[in-house]
């Protein structure tokens, strides 16, 4: 029976308002934790999201697990933790915190917790240092956002960070954050409904059409959430314009559709309409089980949608509900 692993996972550690306050004095992450499971993520003095104790309490998600049928998570930091708007050096010193009290957490399970790290990614040097260090401390990738201020994935560092990664065989989990046109989407979830899913799609197209996975190696292993966003459903108009209009040729040789074997997505598609498109797009060997749990825009049975699609035979099942996050993190 294949072992089921959830690869999109997230975590937000007890950081005190002490702690917070030493890295960022107006703005600092921390967690407010409410008694009874539940907390408050808090940015300085402000709320941010409520959320409840899987985030930070190891049997709290090992028993999730249990009920879901999950054997392995794997988290990942939420991104409101990245730091990329502050000091590099600071985001440096923080990202290492926020790192080890992630392999604390795995420590309760260590063969069922894993952990992805976050590095400073606005200064290459030093995001390059902390992901090495993470590997070697154990943890099994790297998160990072789709972008850092105005630089999407193409930026030449970003570029060079990527190139690292694969140099050092460190599979990358690319997450949307700080989302585009925020000022017009301020009600209704749009920023996470409508930003989210744009996000992904210009992290993919900024690496297809730069450009830039004709500079890096085959042997990066990189991953997208949220299904790639918009990616699958738009891929044929970005063709057609690749068909039709030299610019978006300019530094992109082949067709953007053939560049989807170079990148893995998360099944998290909400329905079977969407992940039957997702696999005609990506094949069912690109696809990985993910739930963005524990939060409430994530899929509430985990892995039921790849578990009850009408649409996958079973050996593809098995690819998305486990064997290929086996591959993708180099899992035993």
């Amino acid at each position: 029976m294949t072992a089921v692993v959830d690869m999109h996972t997230h975590f937000y550690p007890e950081i005190s308002h002490d702690q917070a306050r030493a890295y960022d004095a107006a703005t600092g992450p921390w967690l407010k934790v409410l008694g009874d499971g539940r907390g408050m993520l808090m940015r300085g003095e402000a709320e941010f999201r409520p959320v409840y104790d899987a985030c930070w309490n190891a049997d709290r998600r090992l028993d999730e697990m249990d009920r879901e049928g999950i054997d392995v998570q794997i988290m990942c930091a939420t991104p409101l933790l990245f730091g990329y708007q502050s000091q590099a050096r600071a985001t440096y010193d923080w990202a290492r915190v926020i790192n080890d009290m992630a392999l604390e957490i795995c420590a309760r399970a260590p063969d069922r917790l894993k952990a992805m790290c976050q590095v400073p990614l606005q200064d290459l040097d030093l995001a390059c240092r902390e992901v090495t260090r993470a590997r070697e401390s154990g943890h099994i990738g790297v998160q990072i956002g789709n972008h850092v201020s105005d630089r999407n994935l193409d930026d030449d560092d970003i570029v060079a960070f990527l190139m690292h990664c694969a140099n050092e065989s460190i599979p990358v989990f690319v997450h949307p954050w700080d989302m585009m046109a925020r000022e017009r989407m301020p009600r209704y979830m749009l920023q996470w409904l409508v930003g989210m899913p744009a996000e992904t799609q210009l992290g993919i197209l900024s690496l297809i059409l730069s450009g830039a996975f004709e500079r890096l190696p085959e042997s990066l292993k990189i991953c997208f959430a949220h299904g790639g966003g918009n990616f699958a459903f738009q891929l044929g108009r970005v063709d057609n314009a690749w068909q039709c209009r030299d610019i978006v040729r300019e530094r992109c040789p082949n067709p953007p559709s053939s560049y989807v074997e170079r990148f893995y997505v998360d099944s998290a598609a909400f329905s079977d309409a969407s992940l039957r498109l997702l696999v005609d797009v990506m094949g069912s060997e690109r696809i990985m089980l993910g739930s963005d749990y524990p939060f409430p825009l994530g899929e509430q049975r985990i892995g039921s949608l790849v578990r009850q699609s009408a649409h996958l035979d079973e050996v593809a099942r098995s690819n998305i509900l486990g064997n290929n996050a086996r591959t993708f993190f180099g899992l035993t």
